[in-house]
């Protein structure tokens, strides 16, 4: 498929969500966006939850979630919005799992994980729900890999993973969940060289495959899948054994995975990204990679945002987001990428969303 071009961008600019935060949860259901905890500019974790209607552009108070939360996974069943694990009010892990049934109108409690965990990375397939990896409450990463079956409310072990990482990038491609992991996310703790563990869980035989690790060690990358190839994107390059004095800088690299190839390709210079960038938001859209935000050289976060075209293999700038940020919380649905609140100067209430213009 031909990647749209570049004028066939636009943002849609939502009105500012009531409670600004940032490490928050949200999931599309039903021309809805869901916002879920987080936190707000005390830094404290948030217990509010709030709806935007997508058509009427109005957003709605929600009952707030039984336990506030930052760095939750969440995603949606039916009719219900599963939200698991993340970090309480004193920053420690939860094991706790709560569910809001969207008709209803209201929160159930349901079977927690046998440990504490946050920056878990949820993938739903066939209405089971497999949660992996995470930090526990000594803040190392966790090999963790369970399945929770709505109709059982019961959380399975299934083999753990070959190397343990949170707040890891989580893609289903047939019957593989594959993991990306670029660390050091929400609490990372600083000094620990990021993982750059690339692995598939396969759902039928319920093994894994390790494949070739991440050339390059970068914390605060960002990871996107297009047309079954892997791209890890930018990030802070850290100090490496060669070049020991130097400090953490930002970088524009672009790596990519051919599954068919089985190997990373050769770093090239034509296919960086235009902008050096951290903590953005990374994604797929209109048969393009796109990059949005984020912190680079400058003082204040990026507004800038570009996107790659497989076929030419270039990035193309495409226009700027209306409230540049970092940190942002982001949700992907067919035709709207959203970019949901982070920082600006400090936590912000911005909604918006990259998209494609009618052009008929």
């Amino acid at each position: 498929p031909m990647a749209a071009g570049a004028g066939a961008f636009a943002w849609a600019a939502f009105p500012a969500m009531p409670t600004r935060r940032v490490y928050c949860s949200a999931v599309h259901c039903d021309g809805q966006l869901f916002v879920l905890g987080g936190c707000g500019a005390g830094g404290r974790a948030l217990g509010a939850a709030e709806v935007l209607d997508l058509q009427a552009q109005h957003w709605t108070m929600l009952p707030p979630l039984p336990t506030p939360r930052a760095g939750a996974a969440a995603l949606t069943l039916g009719k219900q919005v599963l939200v698991v694990g993340g970090v309480d009010a004193a920053q420690s892990p939860l094991a706790s799992v709560e569910v809001y049934h969207v008709d209803e109108g209201k929160w159930e409690k349901k079977a927690a994980l046998a440990q504490p965990s946050m920056g878990i990375s949820a993938i739903q397939r066939d209405g089971a729900v497999y949660a992996l990896g995470g930090m526990g409450a000594d803040t190392s990463p966790q090999a963790l890999v369970r399945v929770y079956e709505p109709a059982k409310d019961h959380w399975q072990s299934l083999p753990s993973m070959p190397t343990p990482c949170y707040g890891a990038s989580a893609f289903l491609q047939g019957n593989k969940i594959f993991v990306l992991a670029s660390s050091l996310c929400t609490g990372g703790r600083q000094g620990k060289l990021p993982v750059t563990a690339f692995e598939a869980f396969d759902l039928e035989t319920r093994s894994w495959t390790r494949y070739p690790s991440v050339p390059s060690r970068r914390a605060f990358a960002a990871c996107a899948m297009a047309d079954g190839i892997f791209f890890s994107l930018g990030g802070l390059q850290q100090p490496g054994p060669h070049n020991f004095y130097s400090r953490p800088h930002f970088v524009n690299t672009v790596e990519m995975f051919d599954p068919a190839q089985g190997a990373w390709n050769k770093p090239s210079r034509a296919v960086r990204m235009r902008e050096k960038r951290a903590d953005f938001v990374a994604g797929c859209l209109g048969g393009r990679v796109v990059a949005m935000g984020g912190l680079g050289n400058q003082s204040c976060p990026l507004d800038s945002v570009e996107g790659f075209s497989l076929s030419r293999k270039k990035w193309e700038p495409l226009p700027p987001m209306p409230t540049g940020r970092c940190s942002c919380s982001s949700c992907p649905t067919p035709s709207l990428l959203f970019v949901i609140g982070g920082v600006a100067q400090g936590p912000s209430g911005a909604v918006e969303a990259l998209c494609l213009r009618d052009m008929s």
